[in-house]
């Protein structure tokens, strides 16, 4: 693989937009295209094995960021896991197959984004699934990402569908149909009870592509700008600078925190915050502001039933080699979507919910029989940033996610506590519940209020920092500049409804298509 080519695009980030633009690109066969990653190969083992994700937090395949002290977290740092490997997030999730609410769409296109409502977007959503349940209205079976039902489905999850029921909450088994409400079990981006990331799904297939190029453990460190446009990157491997140009354009999947950093270290951001660290403005966009993630508070209780704590026998392996049996488990294997106040015309409150102790934002290993449950407010009206810590590209971004800043994001997480504790309360689960791990000491708003500000964390859904209409237009290209765009989840206007990861994909399906209707249109 040659450092010296010139490349049709050039593509930073093989995460989960980054794949698919890979894949599709090549397609045709007079396209050269360069993926270039940070990280390794997706060779390790807990990669591929679905519930041993949280593992590979704070390893080399985790860019390890923290947030900025959380001023309605007691000044609290968050941590904020991210992909460093190919695939990406979708290397180190919990595979969640969820879209987001049609609203989200629709209201993106409201708000200017041309071409982006639910109706225009569900096509590229089909493209890229393939359901095991079939193709209909709703979802597609010949893409390249499979989506399964989880091969193991712990009996404590069954008792946690029937404990929302019993608070008169109705159970469904599509969280992506016809209507986003209600309980129950997801789908999951897996193959045969094994992660299916988007380096399985597009990537591997096609590293045969003589027009492929993919490297590894290389650094981007600047998009090189010739007066009005992009011309390459600037790379750093093995202890040497290096270019790689673009004929066509540079394409930066990098997410939510790298993309809006890169575009940063290269002059492209807010003046007064790039001369604040020597960096000659070269084009002024609000780059890394709106920020937005999904706060979310786990809690946890104790039981005699058997989790999914202690997995990992030589049957529970010998179970797997068939796709089936706890290690194919995604740990968050149920929850639903939830209205709660009147009136609402979608859902304002998400549960995850898992046959495990998950506590200490997952950097904790469990130590005893536990499930573990918890609110995340879907469309936080908090909004936070990420600027630069220095203009070494090295460094990591300070990111203040700015959670909980709003008395309408703090007033909708309590409800979702309480929702929750009202759950914990009814037989189905009562029954089994030997006591609290964590969780808070009453119901009274004050004992609520001070469990969320010592356990809110994230559910690493960051997006918006890059969004269209403000940094990128519709076409997802930057704005004033020639032969750059952004694809990735730093673009979405507003943060969806749900987890972001198939929403991404959709996203890089749409993007691909738009690039090649650039490259043929007269």
């Amino acid at each position: 693989m040659s450092l010296n080519e010139i490349y049709d695009y050039v593509i930073v980030g093989a995460g989960s937009a980054g794949c698919v633009l890979a894949s599709r690109l090549t397609e045709d066969a007079n396209v050269r295209v360069a993926l270039v990653e940070a990280g390794d190969y997706d060779n390790a083992s807990e990669i591929h094995i679905p519930a041993a994700f949280p593992t590979l937090f704070k390893t080399k395949y985790d860019w390890d960021y923290n947030s900025e002290p959380e001023p309605a977290l007691g000044g609290r740092s968050i941590y904020l896991p991210r992909g460093k490997t190919l695939g990406g997030s979708s290397s180190i999730n919990a595979m969640v197959y969820v879209r987001g609410n049609r609203k989200d769409y629709d209201e993106w296109a409201l708000g200017g984004a041309n071409g982006w409502s639910y109706d225009e977007l569900l096509p590229y959503f089909l493209k890229a699934e393939d359901n095991e349940r079939g193709a209909n209205r709703f979802h597609g079976a010949r893409g390249p990402l499979t989506v399964q039902d989880l091969r193991f489905k712990h009996p404590l999850m069954e008792r946690f569908i029937e404990a929302a029921s019993q608070v008169g909450h109705s159970r469904t088994d599509d969280f992506n149909g016809e209507s986003q409400d209600g309980v129950g079990f997801f789908q999951v981006t897996q193959r045969n009870g094994r992660r299916l990331s988007t380096a399985a799904a597009y990537l591997h297939p096609i590293t045969h592509r003589p027009n492929l190029n993919v490297f590894t453990d290389m650094l981007t460190t600047r998009v090189m700008l010739n007066g009005r446009g992009a011309t390459g990157i600037e790379v750093y491997r093995n202890g040497q600078m290096h270019a790689l140009l673009a004929e066509r354009e540079v394409i930066l999947c990098a997410g939510a925190y790298n993309s809006p950093q890169l575009l940063m270290l290269s002059g492209i951001g807010i003046p007064s915050e790039l001369q604040r660290h020597g960096i000659q403005a070269r084009h002024d966009l609000p780059v890394g502001d709106g920020l937005q993630d999904h706060p979310w508070v786990v809690l946890t209780y104790f039981t005699d039933v058997r989790t999914l704590f202690g997995s990992g026998s030589p049957d529970d392996v010998a179970l797997l080699e068939s796709g089936r049996g706890p290690l194919t488990s995604n740990l968050s294997e149920a929850g639903g979507f939830f209205r709660t106040v009147p009136g609402l015309d979608a859902p304002d409150l998400q549960l995850h919910a898992g046959a495990i102790m998950y506590y200490d934002q997952g950097l904790s290993a469990p130590f005893d029989h536990a499930y573990s449950f918890g609110p995340n407010v879907l469309k936080p009206t908090s909004r936070g940033r990420v600027t630069l810590r220095s203009a070494r590209p090295d460094a990591k971004p300070r990111v203040l996610s700015n959670l909980l800043a709003t008395q309408a994001d703090r007033d909708c997480m309590v409800r979702g506590v309480r929702l929750a504790m009202n759950i914990a309360d009814m037989p189905a689960l009562a029954t089994v519940r030997r006591g609290p791990h964590i969780a808070p000491r009453s119901m009274s708003e004050g004992d609520i209020s001070r469990f969320i500000e010592k356990h809110t964390q994230v559910t690493y859904h960051p997006t918006s920092t890059c969004q269209i209409g403000k940094v990128v237009d519709s076409h997802l290209r930057v704005i004033g500049l020639d032969g750059l765009r952004v694809v990735d989840a730093s673009v979405m206007p507003s943060i969806v409804r749900g987890n972001t990861n198939a929403p991404v994909v959709a996203i890089a399906e749409k993007a691909a298509d738009l690039i090649i209707g650039a490259r043929t249109r007269p």
